[in-house]
C-alpha cells in the first residue's frame, strides 16, 4: 500500500511538473528508470532505454530553447495544453505500481492529465498576459521560472514523492490567486 501511495505522489508530482515543461518531466523519468531509482509499470520500461533517454534528452532541450523566441513561445502554449495532458496521464501510468488497469488509466487520466493541463493553460495565459503588458520583454524571464520550477518539481517528485504532493498543493493555490488575478483584469476591463 505504501508503495503505491508513493507511486501516485510520484506520478502527480510529475504530472504538475509537465504542466511547466513537457519533456523535462518525461525525461527525469527516463533517467530514474534506466538508473533504477523509481520502479517503472511493466508496460512503460521502454522509457528507461537508451533510445528515450537520447530522444526525450533532444525533445527537452529544443523545448526550452523554443520558450526562448519571442512570438513562438505563445504558439508553442497553445500546442502545449493538449500535448501536457498527454504526457501527465503518460508520467502517471509510467510511475502508477499495484492498481489494476482500470483504476491506473483513471487515475491516470483524471489526476496526472488534468493536473498537467491545468497547470499549463494557467502558464499559458500568464505569458498571453506577459506578452500583452510587457511586449514579451518579460516572457524570457517566465520560461526561466518555467524551467527552474519543472526541473525542481521532477526532481522532488523522484526523491522526495511526498514533498513533491505538498508543493504541488501549494502550486494550485498559488496558480488559483493568478487565475483570480488574471481574469479579475478581464473582467475589469470589460466592465
Amino acid at each position: 500500500m505504501q508503495e503505491t501511495i508513493i507511486s501516485i505522489c510520484l506520478g502527480v508530482g510529475l504530472a504538475a511538473s509537465v504542466g511547466f515543461r513537457v519533456f523535462l518531466p518525461l525525461l527525469a523519468v527516463s533517467l530514474a528508470g534506466h538508473y533504477g531509482a523509481i520502479p517503472l509499470n511493466s508496460d512503460w520500461e521502454w522509457v528507461g532505454s537508451n533510445t528515450a533517454l537520447i530522444v526525450l534528452s533532444i525533445a527537452t532541450v529544443v523545448e526550452i530553447l523554443a520558450y526562448y523566441i519571442p512570438w513562438f513561445d505563445n504558439l508553442l502554449d497553445t500546442i502545449a495544453i493538449p500535448l501536457a495532458a498527454i504526457a501527465g496521464t503518460a508520467v502517471m501510468v509510467s510511475t502508477v505500481a499495484n492498481l489494476s488497469p482500470v483504476v491506473t488509466w483513471a487515475l491516470a487520466i483524471i489526476a496526472g492529465g488534468g493536473t498537467a493541463a491545468t497547470v499549463k493553460s494557467t502558464m499559458g495565459a500568464s505569458r498571453l498576459t506577459s506578452s500583452a503588458t510587457t511586449g514579451g520583454l518579460a516572457n524570457p524571464i517566465i520560461a526561466t521560472v518555467e524551467t527552474g520550477t519543472a526541473t525542481i518539481m521532477s526532481v522532488l517528485s523522484v526523491f522526495l514523492p511526498f514533498i513533491a504532493i505538498i508543493m504541488v498543493i501549494l502550486l494550485f493555490f498559488g496558480l488559483r490567486k493568478v487565475y483570480k488575478k488574471l481574469f479579475s483584469r478581464s473582467s475589469g476591463k470589460s466592465i
